[in-house]
């Protein structure tokens, strides 16, 4: 799940905020639980708007996205409640009553989608089928949106795919934008699965612990791991070396060998020149010195 802040442009088409990468709530849930149970997600969901500012708990301007175990009716209806009136762009299961509503879409309804620069994606289209299926018991205002795309090589094709291509669906209720556009919106909530790979490479790729309560602990060593992870890049690295996982951080910067020196009354810590990022751990830490202390 990713939660974002919008705000319009001059063009008054609804632009998303990248988010820090910190994770903002996190849930253990039980083995037996299913895929699509609402509960677990309006709980997260509550969790993570808990930590928001008040003013963004509530209204259009923050944006909940997830992938198609949100398309419940159960959790829509609750993201879309009065006084709350929170955006959605929800990914949805592709039923026979969506694969049938897509093969009415004439080809000329059918639009490029676009890549994460803007350009013309090859082999991507993008069309809305609202006005097909019936949506009457759904929370008023939401649109469906589907995409058929070319796989990449090796994917493995549905019974519900179209001729060779993917089908892709998901639920919005969005008064404006272009399709393409609302949909690239969507798809970029795939940088959650690359959270959830940091986080597995930061502890959780297998609880430890034997008691449930003591993995909801670890659970939440974890997610303080994974905040010195979003925002210490933010502040001491720059360029490339600010996309860098745990696992290059922890191979090139945080495991360094270094020697600590006292000589003068101070303390030195000298690091080996022939390390190849010597030069980028000097630099991250004169910048966090050159922070202001927040105390």
């Amino acid at each position: 799940m990713v939660i974002d802040q919008l705000v319009p442009d001059q063009q008054q088409v609804w632009k998303t905020y990248f988010g820090s990468g910190e994770p903002v709530a996190a849930l253990l849930r039980p083995g037996n639980a299913g895929s699509n149970t609402a509960d677990d997600h309006i709980t997260t969901t509550r969790l993570a708007l808990a930590q928001l500012p008040t003013r963004l708990r509530r209204g259009r301007q923050t944006l909940i996205r997830t992938d198609s175990a949100g398309g419940t009716h159960a959790f829509l209806d609750w993201l879309t409640r009065p006084g709350r009136w929170l955006s959605y762009s929800v990914g949805m299961t592709i039923t026979d009553t969506i694969h049938q509503a897509v093969l009415k879409i004439p080809k000329k309804g059918w639009t490029p989608a676009y890549d994460a620069d803007g350009t013309e994606r090859v082999g991507a289209w993008v069309a809305e089928i609202t006005d097909m299926p019936d949506l009457s018991t759904w929370p008023k205002g939401m649109r469906l949106i589907v995409r058929k795309e070319r796989p990449h090589p090796g994917a493995q094709l549905h019974f519900t795919d179209l001729d060779g291509l993917r089908l892709t669906c998901f639920a919005t209720n969005a008064k404006g934008g272009q399709l393409a556009d609302l949909e690239l919106r969507h798809r970029r909530r795939a940088r959650c699965e690359d959270r959830i790979r940091n986080a597995r490479d930061t502890g959780l790729r297998n609880l430890p612990l034997h008691d449930t309560a003591q993995n909801r602990i670890w659970l939440e060593i974890v997610s303080l791991a994974l905040d010195l992870l979003a925002w210490m890049p933010m502040l001491a690295l720059t360029g490339q070396t600010r996309r860098w996982e745990p696992q290059k951080l922890r191979l090139r910067l945080l495991s360094a060998a270094a020697q600590l020196v006292t000589t003068g009354r101070r303390q030195w810590l000298r690091f080996t020149a022939r390390w190849p990022w010597t030069h980028e751990i000097t630099r991250a830490i004169d910048q966090l010195n050159a922070l202001p202390n927040p105390g």
